[in-house]
């Protein structure tokens, strides 16, 4: 048995990567960190804001790639509606008021997502380029880019999660293996411990029979709460009220044999305190947790980032080879099933601040200041 996050959340996880907009940090924050995006050209800010020059009246977006005017002439706006209000016309060269290359794209990528969603078996390669306007080979590298994943890792953790849901309806794992668009069953079982994190029997029935053993420590951090199988710590949780951290892990598993700990058992739990409480310290935990392919690169990439320093979404991404699924990575961040040892704490925005964390900013910031001692 095995946590994993939910196939239906991954799934729609992937379709919001597709239409959402590349965002720089310049897009909320001050005209200092905006003029540096426009002296960059940066792309990833396009969408966030548009660049007016005074001396030629027109605006821009930052990545136009017209020589740069000089800092006291530029005026910043949110939209080009302001720009326009404020009596600028728009570039013809980047045409800042038109939909972008990227924008264009992301659109064609959600419409491939549903695509894939609405159909009975997933389509083929050929059909969704055909239908997104574009050849098969760069239909299949703009897919990757805007969501992480290829189409067909997308198809199987949708099709995944049309199982997952239809488990708990159906008279028999097979009626749900075929009802998901399964051409042979052998094909999902082939893949049912990696998606489901336990047999589809044992899944359809909420975990029943499976046996967890669980107590809550106290910490420094507050309550926390430590879960394992025969095989090793399935979840580490913490919030301030330890009946939430016990609902959590019943909603999880309704149907599971979930105990209280031994004595042996509070000596892992006392391990996992102490990584709270001297987070730098370094403890090898037996871990029961599975995820998509993805997701386990994340994790093992953050399991390298050392104690006492940090690193960026965007750098993790470019670390696991992936340089433009920064958002993708910041998700896998918080599906993290074990906190503390798999060090999600560690990873921080572009510039340095913190962003959320599924057990508090809090404690996140007090987990990096302990570890820099």
């Amino acid at each position: 048995m095995v946590i994993v996050a939910d196939a239906d959340k991954e799934t729609r996880a992937m379709q919001i990567r597709a239409v959402e907009r590349p965002r720089n940090r310049a897009a909320d924050t001050s005209d200092e960190a905006r003029w540096a995006a426009f002296s960059a050209a940066d792309k990833t800010a396009d969408g966030s804001f548009v660049t007016a020059v005074k001396t030629t009246g027109i605006y821009c977006r930052p990545s136009c790639p017209a020589k740069r005017a000089k800092r006291e002439n530029v005026r910043f706006y949110a939209t080009c509606a302001e720009a326009e209000s404020a009596g600028f016309r728009p570039c013809k060269r980047c045409r800042p008021d038109a939909a972008s290359r990227d924008e264009v794209q992301a659109e064609a990528v959600a419409r491939a997502c549903r695509l894939i969603e609405e159909a009975e078996t997933p389509p083929a390669l050929d059909a969704l380029a055909q239908a997104a306007g574009m050849s098969p080979y760069h239909f299949h590298r703009t897919f990757r880019r805007i969501t992480g994943v290829t189409p067909k890792a997308y198809a199987g953790a949708h099709r995944a999660g049309r199982v997952a849901t239809g488990l708990r309806a159906a008279r028999t794992v097979t009626e749900a293996v075929y009802d998901a668009g399964y051409n042979a069953a052998s094909r999902f079982y082939a893949e049912a411990g990696e998606r489901l994190g336990m047999s589809p029997t044992t899944y359809r029935q909420g975990g029943e029979g499976t046996a967890i053993r669980f107590a809550i420590g106290e910490c420094s951090l507050g309550s926390i709460l430590v879960a394992a199988t025969a095989k090793g710590v399935c979840s580490i949780m913490m919030d301030d009220d330890p009946d939430a951290l016990v609902r959590a892990l019943q909603d999880r598993f309704p149907k599971a044999e979930l105990t209280g700990g031994d004595a042996g058992f509070e000596t892992l739990v006392a391990q996992v305190v102490g990584m709270a409480d001297a987070p730098g310290r370094s403890v090898a935990l037996p871990l029961d947790i599975h995820g998509t392919a993805f997701q386990q690169k994340v994790w093992e990439a953050l399991k390298r980032i050392p104690a006492g320093t940090t690193a960026t979404y965007t750098e993790v991404a470019r670390a696991i080879g992936e340089p433009n699924a920064v958002r993708a990575v910041a998700r896998a961040c918080g599906a993290n099933p074990v906190a503390l040892a798999i060090p999600c704490h560690r990873v921080v925005r572009s510039d340095g601040s913190l962003s959320g964390y599924r057990w508090g900013v809090a404690r996140k910031r007090s987990l990096i200041e302990r570890e820099r001692g």
